[in-house]
Parts: structure tokens; C-alpha cells; sequence
């Protein structure tokens, strides 16, 4: 999962400069990729979700130009401002409407509102009778598994959900936020491109990444806040700061937990203080909601794993694989041993890289979670966004391929059966080890 060689390893004379030409090509591809968005934000329900892809597909080809062209110019402040302007009309174009592709956020914004009522939002489902005080008829009719399901979302996450909805209650200004903290994750991303000499409109593949604008501007998913914290955590590193990478890490894992993969990458050999205050910070983000007991505070997520086929196998796209080729039915277990050997493999690898290359550590990051997400192949799109702002550092084709065609998942609205889901995930899945195959 080597990533395809860095733009800034080329010679000078392989970039452009940003003529008029390309502004004008950049406006007008910006401002087709903003009616699409128009277009698209008034789809509704299952019915409508194969056009919705269909405008999706030519929104990802706009992007890969975008992308190209960000890659092959020399620094432009008048690109990186029009680049940024387009992207903030992208999100302000679908911020207002109705999430549709998702209702999680519903229960964001409910757990902020039972915290607010002084209770542990890990102990009572939505449905409990001691919470029907706080049922209304925008929140609460909306929530996803609320007749059985506890939260199951990190202490940091559900701090966050506290804080945000003492502003507002709403869905709206929950997706605000989000946005918001993309705006972090931008400016983190071009502090790091200026620091080491990348033209700063390189972070325009994050900025205009279709997936990033739907699932964050219009599903509102808590990833956008796990990622400017991942962020946050990489210009640490990039500038010696050891706490701050241990803080902020761990605040990006105690939102979405997968972040946490990205240690051996960021960690620098015979450091004990980002270590330290890594697990100090985990430590500490769950001691407010001890009150229900340390199973008590995972909340949901054994059932989720078990609702979503990580129990039974049926997730995993290469144990699906293994069982139909083998014929044979390969326990999940011994399947959960091969992924722990092989991510703690990778794991050391990278611990004891010894290269002096200062971009390594972001190349690093860009491996561990790619190879993570290959061994868990996720069910929903949303879990590849983490991926993205690496790109803007270490163009890999395999991996933007991964986080365009991941929208594909969403097909699995007209049906989930095991396998229909491995059809999805081999279209995912497959191209992504051929094309890494290829740069052998």
C-alpha cells in the first residue's frame, strides 16, 4: 500500500503556473459542481437515489480535475481563495436542507439534550420511560434504534454534543459545527502544506472531496470533528509539539475511535510524552460517565458490531471473500487474529522506519489506515473520509478511487443482503489492490 510518489518529488519545470486560464476553468467547474449540489440536495428517499449517484459520479469527475489541477500548479493565492470560496458555497448550498442520506445526527442532538437534563446519556435507551420528558416531535421521532439502543459514541463526542446544543437544539446548527470544524481541518491542512513548501491549494482535494461535503455539510456525521482533530494532531507532530500530538490524537479517537490506528505513523521514536498524554487524555475523556460502569460506558457498540455483521463475519469483505473461495467456513475469529497480526505487522513497520523523508510520517499515516480500512471494510461511506486529507500530501489514485467509489455503499439501500454487500465491496475493494498491485 506503498502511495503513489509525492507531486513535490517532481521537478520544478513538471509545474505550472496559475494563469487566468486556469481561474476561469477552476470558476466554471466550480460553479457546475454547485448547481449539481442545487440539484442533488432535493433528492428524497430510496426512489431518488440512483440519480442522486448519477450526479454524484459527475461531481467526482469535476473533482479528479480539480484534484489534477491542484496538484500540477505552482502556489496560487488567488487558486487556494477561489477554491475556498467554491467550497464554502458547496456546503452552504446543503447545510439548510434536510439530512438525506443519513439520520444519525438526530441522535446527536439527543444525547446533547439528555446530558443537559443532568443524565449519563449512556444509560437509558431513547425510548425509556424516564427520558419521555424530553421527547418532541423534530428530535425524537427520528432517532435510529431508539427502542433498544443505548449511544455509542466516545466521551468526547458526547461532551461535544452537550456544548453544541446549548446553542441550539437543531439539526441545522448541529451541521454548522461540523462545517466548522472542516473550516479547522482546512486551515490546519494548509499550515502543514506551507510548511513543507506545497502549494497551498493542494487542499482543495480535501475541500472539494464530494464525500467530504455530503456526509459532513449534509449529514452533519461527527467525523468532520474527529478529523480536524486529526488534523490538529498531524501539525503537532510536524511541529515537535509531543502533548499536543498526544492530545489531540486522543481526542480524535474518543470521537470516532479509528483514529487511534494512526499512532505508530505520528509517533516518534523515544518519545514517552506523546504516549503519556495519549492515554492520560482516553483516561480521562471517559471518567465523567464512569457512573454506569466501564461495559456500561461502551454503550451500543457490541451491538453494533453484532448488527453489522462483525460478529458473524459477514462484514468483512476479505473474509467473505476467503469463505466463497475456500469453500469453507473460515471462523471470525480466526479472521479477527489474521487483521490484529497484520495492523500490528504494518503497526512496527512503520515504528521502526527509520527515513529521514520529512513528509514519512503523513506517507505512514496514509498506509495504516488504509490497510485498516481494507480489514474492516465498513458498511457505510462516511468511514472513509478519514482519509482524505491525506491526499493533499501524498496523491495516492488508489485511494482517491477508495473515497469516491465508497458512495457505492449507499446502493445497498435497495437491499443488504451478504451478497449483494460483497458485489459493492469487491467494485470498492478490488480496483483499490489492483491499482496498488500495478505499482509493484
Amino acid at each position: 500500500f506503498r502511495p503513489k510518489a509525492d507531486m513535490s518529488e517532481q521537478s520544478p519545470s513538471a509545474l505550472s503556473s496559475v494563469s487566468t486560464k486556469w481561474l476561469v476553468t477552476v470558476t466554471v467547474l466550480g460553479t457546475a459542481m454547485l448547481v449539481l449540489f442545487r440539484i442533488a440536495v432535493h433528492a428524497r428517499g430510496v426512489g431518488d437515489l440512483r440519480w442522486f449517484l448519477k450526479l454524484v459520479a459527475v461531481q467526482a469527475i469535476i473533482y479528479l480535475a480539480v484534484a489534477w489541477l491542484s496538484l500540477r500548479t505552482t502556489d496560487s493565492r488567488r487558486l487556494l481563495l477561489l477554491g475556498l470560496i467554491f467550497a464554502a458555497l458547496f456546503r452552504l448550498s446543503i447545510v439548510f436542507s434536510p439530512p438525506y442520506l443519513s439520520d444519525d445526527i438526530f441522535r446527536y442532538v439527543w444525547d446533547g439534550r439528555v446530558q443537559a437534563a443532568g443524565i449519563n446519556p449512556y444509560r437509558y435507551v431513547p425510548a425509556d420511560e424516564s427520558l419521555a420528558h424530553l421527547r418532541d416531535e423534530k428530535i425524537y421521532p427520528n432517532i435510529n434504534r431508539r427502542d433498544y439502543a443505548h449511544t455509542m459514541y466516545p466521551p468526547v463526542a458526547e461532551g461535544a454534543f452537550l456544548l453544541i446544543t446549548r446553542v441550539s437544539e437543531s439539526v441545522t446548527w448541529m451541521k454548522l459545527v461540523m462545517v466548522a470544524c472542516e473550516a479547522v481541518t482546512v486551515w490546519a491542512l494548509v499550515q502543514l502544506l506551507v510548511s513543507f513548501g506545497f502549494a497551498r491549494q493542494r487542499v482543495l482535494i480535501y475541500a472539494w472531496h464530494p464525500l467530504a461535503v455530503w456526509e459532513f455539510a449534509g449529514s452533519g456525521h461527527l467525523d468532520a470533528m474527529a478529523i480536524a482533530f486529526i488534523a490538529l494532531a498531524l501539525l503537532a507532530r510536524r511541529r515537535y509539539g509531543e502533548t499536543l500530538t498526544g492530545l489531540f490524537l486522543a481526542c480524535a479517537t474518543s470521537v470516532k475511535l479509528f483514529p487511534a490506528a494512526l499512532f505508530p505513523a505520528i509517533y516518534r521514536r523515544g518519545s514517552w510524552k506523546m504516549p503519556l498524554v495519549f492515554a492520560a487524555t482516553l483516561l480521562i475523556s471517559y471518567l465523567p460517565y464512569l457512573s454506569v460502569g466501564p461495559v456500561g460506558v461502551l454503550g451500543f457498540l457490541p451491538g453494533y458490531a453484532s448488527e453489522r455483521g462483525m460478529v458473524s463475519g459477514e462484514q468483512f469483505f476479505l473474509l467473505a471473500v476467503a469463505r466463497r473461495l475456500l469453500h469453507v467456513p473460515v471462523p471470525t475469529w480466526a479472521y479477527l487474529i489474521f487483521a490484529a497480526v497484520v495492523l500490528g505487522a504494518v503497526s512496527v513497520w512503520l515504528m521502526r522506519d527509520r527515513r529521514r523523508d520529512e513528509i514519512n510520517f503523513l506517507r505512514n499515516g496514509l498506509i495504516v489506515a488504509s490497510v485498516f480500512m481494507l480489514l474492516l471494510a465498513p458498511h457505510f461511506s462516511w468511514y472513509f473520509a478519514w482519509l482524505i486529507p491525506f491526499l493533499c500530501f501524498v496523491p495516492s489514485v488508489s485511494v482517491f478511487y477508495l473515497t469516491l467509489a465508497s458512495f457505492l455503499l449507499y446502493l445497498t439501500w435497495f437491499g443488504d443482503s451478504p451478497d449483494r454487500v460483497l458485489v459493492l465491496k469487491a467494485l470498492i475493494f478490488v480496483p483499490f489492490l489492483i491499482l496498488n498491485l500495478r505499482r509493484r
